[in-house]
């Protein structure tokens, strides 16, 4: 499991588009959102940097 803190994700769209950003390379990937927290963990074949670089491009670079 990776974990990203994503200061920029505040609200449930900000969740929504952090889950289809991650979900484009692997749909398979697992996604568990800590929004309070603003954190995201995921599960999947994608490696650490391919993940950063999809939530980057979606807007939502990792801290």
């Amino acid at each position: 499991m990776i974990e990203f803190q994503l200061p920029d994700m505040t609200c449930g769209h900000c969740a929504s588009r952090v889950t289809q950003a991650l979900k484009l390379n692997d749909p398979a990937c697992q996604v568990h959102i800590d929004l309070k927290a603003q954190k995201v963990q995921v599960q999947g074949s994608d490696d650490r940097q391919t993940l950063a670089d999809a939530l980057t491009e979606a807007g939502y670079p990792p801290a």
